[in-house]
């Protein structure tokens, strides 16, 4: 038990977590601009997967991360606008084709990339970039804080100022307005003159591109290389942690610290001895817990809600 919180306690560990964090973060935040227009976007693990692969594959091929960075965004928000054409526009189920996405990335990556290099399930042969980390001058040297909150990967800061900008982008914007309207009441949008596909188009694209931001961390910051489903259900994870803050900014980065944090251990305690299987399920575990503590106090706000309500008819 000591060796555990001596893991926990040290500021490595905190270093960790917001490494972890960071690709979860990516992709709640994706989930959440898609869920504000009444889309889940359950292509997200698909969508990082084939992020990830591409920023490997253009970064070497331009020399370049941040060019492999763009086109990784690209790709992403392309997957989702293939996504929103075949839900939106062709009415197929979003859930099957999300899955379907999933599925196609799993394999799919892994095939294209022993296309280009002949490389099986890890890109070795390509010389791709990482985008650079930075230490923060000032920060950098306090005791504590410096190792902790100093010498980040580049998109570790980016996604944690991108909460910010997603508030501002749902709470400040006329385009954020149009998109939680769509999302909770689509017939009074319609009515307006705002066009609901159009708006969830947008949404899903947004969802794509903050994906792909987590698909180019996870191959050009987390580790320098693409492997076969590298994303280890990220993805699905991001989806709940989505759920579990409510649906808001805020509570989605919280969430996603959350895991983030089980994540940090499980690679933690590998070093402690501890058997392998159980360390592997911990961040797992703790999304199905997340999950049933969320439902159980949702269910209990809307049993309130409803008690209130009953009363106030009997009143009347």
């Amino acid at each position: 038990m000591n060796s555990v919180l001596d893991v926990i306690l040290n500021p490595l560990f905190a270093y960790s977590v917001l490494r972890v964090s960071t690709p979860i973060l990516f992709a709640a935040l994706g989930a959440l601009i898609s869920d504000k227009a009444g889309v889940i976007n359950i292509a997200l693990e698909g969508i990082m997967l084939i992020s990830a692969l591409t920023g490997v594959v253009f970064s070497a091929i331009c020399g370049s991360a941040f060019g492999g960075l763009f086109m990784a965004l690209l790709f992403g928000g392309l997957v989702a606008f293939g996504l929103g054409y075949v839900s939106l526009k062709l009415k197929t189920d979003v859930i099957l084709a999300g899955i379907a996405i999933n599925l196609i990335a799993s394999g799919g990556t892994v095939f294209v990339l022993f296309l280009l290099t002949g490389d099986k399930g890890i890109s070795s042969s390509l010389a791709s970039k990482l985008l650079p980390k930075i230490d923060i001058p000032i920060l950098k040297s306090v005791p504590i804080l410096g190792p902790i909150l100093s010498g980040h990967n580049v998109l570790t800061y980016f996604a944690f100022i991108s909460v910010f900008l997603v508030w501002f982008l749902l709470y400040r914007t006329p385009l954020g307005l149009r998109i939680r309207a769509v999302g909770e009441n689509e017939h009074a949008v319609d009515s307006v003159g705002v066009s609901v596909i159009k708006t969830r188009f947008i949404a899903l694209i947004i969802s794509g591109i903050m994906a792909g931001f987590g698909g180019a961390y996870m191959s050009m910051g987390y580790v320098s290389w693409f492997s076969r489903n590298m994303t280890a259900g990220r993805g699905f994870i991001a989806l709940a942690a989505e759920s579990m803050g409510g649906a808001t900014p805020l509570g989605s980065m919280l969430s996603s610290l959350l895991f983030g944090f089980f994540d940090a251990l499980s690679n933690s305690l590998q070093l402690l001895k501890i058997p392998y299987e159980f360390v592997s399920m911990l961040p797992y575990v703790a999304t199905v817990v997340g999950l049933v503590i969320y439902t159980i106090q949702k269910t209990r706000k809307i049993r309130r809600m409803r008690i209130r309500a009953e009363g106030g008819e009997a009143i009347l």
